[in-house]
């Protein structure tokens, strides 16, 4: 199927007809086994059956509510010489484009600015391109990084058009180049010399004279001693001007403004969602782009013509009408060999937006996404009439940033609909799923842009606690949505569409694959400890449903990796963290959205630490597992992999001496086996290991603990 305008192909779409064929026909034979399984719950009924139904009623929902994801995948592919050609230079719209940091010493403000610095070098149109940073720190080491970042511009922007510079993240090019001539020597020496200047800032963590030499921005940075993270006045600082400020070449820059909302203790800012609708309005007093662009302030551009790949979508007639936003998938860098941590998220970034494109398109994952900004203005557009009607034109007048700073204040949206109905979407950690979410019940679309060269690259978490923190934080976010009055379940299903209010309650109820897996990870062991048989032996029929619904989902899963290029190696790890997130990520928490809900006090909101220490980044590079964190994750998983062990020798040892019937406790033993060999890295890092990353006596003794207390129970039941 082919997109046209004026006779130029902008884009296309292939439906993979065998490919869905194949799934809905995998479908269908999976439903009646699956119903036979919990139908033998039912005839059959024991103290133990109750938990494996509930663990199977909840691996059905999970089951069926994922089928939208693979009943019509698509693919697309841009054309943006074809754009160009009918649309031209001068006709291309305005961007906005919003960076968001809200900590320095977790988001080192060099590498924030290296990311704005990368979306300021796009192969656009300059006067026609500005970049907003958003400081919800209010850290005056960001303010001066972004200084810098404005003067080193004038020097990065030519030489990366002048080399044809793919990767313009000066961090990410001077990394990877050699910078064998004379002129990357140079710019390589500009930069490292503005990396030290900001490093000896954040080392202070405030801005001195020899930084600082103009006797206006030095009173800028006194006035900031008497600031706060949590209290503070807005700051608003427009660092370049189009039309004012050139490069060295005497060409325009583009816009680039520092935005740091009002701050006070008094008012719950909504965290990062928050921020982005103070930079949305703030941009709709400046600029007024008709398009935005957001950006994690790790996530670099990596393609310098991704702004014309998703103009291919929004500048043709016939999708752009309701076409919400455009999201390019979360690509990483620096993910080792065999990606032991799952850092690709190959089903939610990959796989699963491609389904939900051939239906009302992907959601939105925080960074890497055009938006329309009519989208965001919800129901009643007359509610902003601060916005100017000369889309696009910048200003900067004394009249334009009184009123900018105006809409950063702390009040401004009281008694508005301001992260209701309007703007990015409150009322969840994940402000992202939220927002994509909501803008699909109101009738939007989305589309996913998936070029083969990634458009944007971010960095991953390198040691285990902080992915699973990250997936912990997403849990309960995602609880907030589907426990809300906007339910997938109900308002989804009714205002999107059924399969797409199905595929946001799959994501909205992700958590609860705590419970088949912490049912599956722990009663089969315990039992296969106490000789209490719970599956069919080998020679009832049953056994083999057991073993047809077990082995297609894996299969289904292997193949889906295979087929798009990824080892087996990488799958058997995308495997192992999907069961070490059971007792993590997912049991921690849907515990910690229950006590919420229960207005008992839990660990609030964290970032994930963008600083990687020298020996963790080397641990990671050899692939070495990181359980070196004194964390409960590590605890809960290391009383399950001992449990598993445990059952998998007494099981063994009683086979081999004939205590038992191999054939009646065939399938506990398999499971335990399975379980162990998914373990096998926490038994290194808990009884060999002697480096680093090994983990803390300390928490193998708790581990070990909970295990016997496990056995205890067990025994008793």
């Amino acid at each position: 199927m082919t997109s046209l305008n004026g006779g130029f192909a902008f884009h296309t779409l292939h439906v993979s007809r065998f490919a869905t064929l194949l799934y809905r026909a995998n479908v269908l034979l999976y439903c009646f086994p699956l119903l036979a399984l919990l139908l033998r719950h039912l005839l059959y009924p024991s103290s133990a059956s109750v938990l494996l139904l509930a663990a199977d009623l909840v691996l059905s929902f999970l089951w069926a509510s994922a089928i939208p994801f693979r009943w019509r995948p698509v693919r697309r592919k841009e054309f943006p010489d074809s754009l160009l050609k009918e649309v031209g230079r001068d006709g291309l719209p305005a961007i906005d484009v919003f960076v968001c940091t809200a900590d320095p010493r977790r988001e080192p403000p060099a590498s924030v600015a290296s990311t704005a610095l990368s979306a300021m070098a796009f192969d656009y149109p300059t006067d026609r391109l500005s970049v907003y940073l958003s400081d919800d720190g209010g850290s005056a080491v960001t303010l001066f990084a972004f200084m810098e970042a404005a003067q080193f511009a004038r020097y990065w922007l030519p030489f990366c058009k002048e080399n044809a510079v793919v990767k313009r993240s000066p961090e990410v090019y001077f990394e990877e180049d050699s910078c064998d001539d004379a002129g990357s020597k140079k710019m390589k020496k500009m930069y490292e010399s503005m990396k030290d200047r900001i490093g000896r800032a954040a080392e202070r963590n405030y801005i001195s004279k020899d930084l600082v030499s103009d006797e206006e921005e030095l009173e800028i940075f006194e006035r900031w001693k008497g600031f706060s993270r949590n209290y503070h006045p807005t700051i608003i600082k427009v660092l370049l001007e189009s039309g004012k400020d050139v490069d060295i070449s005497g060409n325009s820059l583009p816009n680039l403004i520092y935005v740091s909302r009002e701050k006070s203790p008094a008012y719950h800012h909504h965290y990062k969602a928050g921020a982005l609708n103070v930079l949305t309005r703030v941009s709709g007093a400046l600029s007024n782009a008709p398009i935005v662009l957001t950006l994690d302030c790790d996530t670099f551009s990596n393609d310098p013509r991704a702004p014309l790949r998703a103009l291919c979508y929004f500048l043709d007639p016939s999708l752009a009408a309701d076409l919400a936003f455009v999201q390019f998938p979360q690509r990483y860098q620096g993910i080792n060999e065999d990606d032991i941590y799952a850092s690709q998220y190959m089903r939610l970034f990959r796989f699963n937006p491609r389904g939900m494109d051939g239906l009302r398109g992907p959601s939105y994952v925080g960074t890497g996404c055009f938006f329309a900004r009519a989208s965001l203005h919800g129901d009643t557009k007359a509610a902003l009439p601060i916005l100017r009607s000369e889309a696009g034109r910048f200003s900067a007048s004394e009249d334009v940033l009184r009123k900018a700073h105006g809409l950063a204040k702390c009040d401004y949206e009281d008694a508005t609909s301001w992260g209701s109905t309007i703007g990015f979407r409150y009322g969840s950690l994940v402000e992202d799923f939220h927002t994509g979410y909501r803008l699909h019940c109101e009738g939007w679309r989305s589309v996913l842009c998936d070029p083969e060269w990634a458009a944007f690259v971010g960095d991953v978490p390198k040691n285990l606690n902080d992915v699973i923190s990250q997936m912990k934080r997403w849990i309960v976010g995602l609880y907030e949505v589907g426990f809300s009055r906007h339910t997938p379940l109900y308002y989804g299903v009714r205002k999107a569409s059924f399969p797409v209010g199905l595929c946001y309650a799959h994501y909205a109820f992700w958590g609860a694959w705590c419970v088949p897996l912490m049912i599956y990870g722990l009663l089969p062991p315990l039992a296969l400890i106490h000789r209490v048989p719970l599956f069919p032996k080998v020679s009832d029929p049953w056994f083999f449903v057991y073993a047809y619904l077990f082995l297609a989902a894996y299969l289904y899963d292997l193949l889906d990796f295979l087929v798009e290029g990824v080892p087996f190696r990488r799958w058997w790890n995308d495997q192992r963290i999907w069961l070490f997130r059971g007792p993590t990520s997912f049991l921690f928490g849907t515990l910690e959205f229950l006590l919420n809900s229960l207005s008992v006090s839990a660990p609030g909101f964290n970032l994930t630490s963008k600083v990687t220490e020298e020996e963790q980044a080397a641990r990671y590079a050899r692939g070495d597992f990181d359980f070196a964190a004194r964390s409960p994750f590590f605890a809960a998983l290391g009383a399950v992999a001992i449990v598993n062990l445990s059952a998998a020798a007494a099981g063994i040892k009683r086979a081999v001496t004939g205590e038992v019937d191999i054939g009646e406790f065939s399938m506990q033993l398999a499971l335990c086996g399975f379980v162990a060999a998914n373990c096998w890295p926490i038994y290194g890092a808990m009884f060999w290991r002697r480096d680093g990353g090994r983990m803390p006596v300390s928490v193998t003794a708790v581990a070990a603990a909970v295990a016997g207390l496990l056995h205890m129970i067990a025994h008793l039941v």
